[in-house]
């Protein structure tokens, strides 16, 4: 009887004891030591040891540097393990924020894994043609991702982890456009694209005279050619009604921001359904087959002919133009003409035409009998 009394009475002080040492170390702050030291009193030994080292690390980190704290990755370790095994961490923590402690562990964690999955797993090995197959899908198609490279694959055949396609990426990585390239908008609308551009020329009495073109971007055809002495917005709108008789305009024209174009222009284009597409300040390469063509007209015609007025210079550029289309191969073209005129497996004389006057020589394959 007696026994059993004093087991319920040493219960019952066990319980208001613990209540005692909780609401103590509730109320426990770092700023605090009376009553840090008298909830410490009731703590478990290993508790405490763990605590400590967590301060002595903190010390020892603040005696080596008082300027400016740096922690190694060492500190951080300790820290972290030793935040781990105490209850109090949240308030002995001094130099770093508590958020700072969990950056640390996910870190921790995330390394751990990676080098996991790297040594952990055998590498899949991969075939040096289905890596060079891999990158070459990569160049080919700038917009596509390991994803879409993967299933491209897998149509072929081929069964390839979307990390293994990645893997195979890394080495030649390149950064990729967050939209298509104007090369690209040009080629995927190259036929429904016309560009139009001036080119000034002087006569033999150093007069100025301007020649406008209009150009198919597609198939490099000159569509339109124009001679005015003075050129005007009307004048431009004009030539732009004579090259589209049928209302029938192209889908866009290019144009840069010279004066002579302006709204007359532009308004003629909305008239035939076109729209006008500005090139911007210093971008060149946004008219880049106009300005190819006219370059050509200037090294390959104006360049060696004396001009004599405003009709001869239309007649001058009416020959090239007809050479330019029939005759001169294009790069652009893969060394085609805008009008191919091209006889394949023909056999007979090559027969040699001139063009203005000996400057070009225009050569096709006289047909037999």
């Amino acid at each position: 009887m007696l026994k059993s009394l004093a087991g319920r009475l040493a219960s019952s002080a066990g319980r208001a004891l613990k209540r005692v040492t909780s609401a103590i170390r509730a109320q426990a702050r770092p700023t605090s030591p009376v009553l840090g030291l008298v909830a410490d009193l009731f703590r478990p030994r290993r508790l405490l040891l763990a605590e400590n080292v967590l301060l002595r690390q903190q010390l020892l980190v603040l005696r080596r540097q008082v300027k400016r704290r740096k922690l190694s990755a060492l500190d951080r370790a300790v820290i972290v393990g030793a935040s781990a095994i105490t209850s109090t961490w949240r308030e002995t923590v001094l130099l770093v924020k508590p958020d700072t402690i969990l950056r640390w562990h996910r870190q921790a964690f995330q390394r751990f894994w990676r080098w996991r999955t790297r040594h952990g797993r055998p590498q899949t090995h991969v075939s040096t043609e289905t890596v060079e197959l891999i990158q070459r899908m990569a160049d080919e198609n700038r917009l596509w991702g390991a994803e879409r490279i993967r299933g491209e694959l897998f149509k072929l055949g081929i069964r390839v982890a979307k990390r293994t396609v990645q893997r195979c990426l890394k080495s030649t990585a390149k950064p990729r456009p967050s939209g298509q390239r104007w090369a690209t908008f040009l080629e995927n609308h190259a036929n429904d694209i016309r560009a139009c551009d001036f080119v000034q020329t002087y006569d033999i009495w150093f007069r100025p005279i301007f020649a406008f073109f209009i150009i198919n971007h597609g198939t490099r055809e000159v569509l339109h050619v124009a001679v005015t002495r003075a050129s005007s917005r009307a004048w431009t709108a004009q030539q732009l009604r004579n090259a589209t008789p049928f209302g029938q305009g192209p889908r866009f024209i290019i144009r840069d921001r010279d004066d002579k174009f302006g709204p007359d222009f532009d308004r003629a284009a909305q008239a035939v359904g076109t729209r006008v597409i500005n090139t911007a300040v210093r971008a060149a390469n946004m008219n880049a087959t106009c300005e190819r063509f006219l370059g050509s007209v200037r090294r390959e015609c104006l360049d060696h002919v004396i001009i004599l007025g405003e009709r001869h210079l239309n007649v001058v550029l009416m020959k090239y133009v007809r050479y330019f289309i029939h005759a001169r191969p294009h790069q652009g073209l893969r060394q085609s003409t805008p009008v191919s005129r091209l006889r394949t497996g023909a056999h007979g004389e090559v027969v040699s035409f001139p063009v203005l006057a000996g400057l070009h020589h225009e050569r096709v394959v006289a047909a037999d009998g």
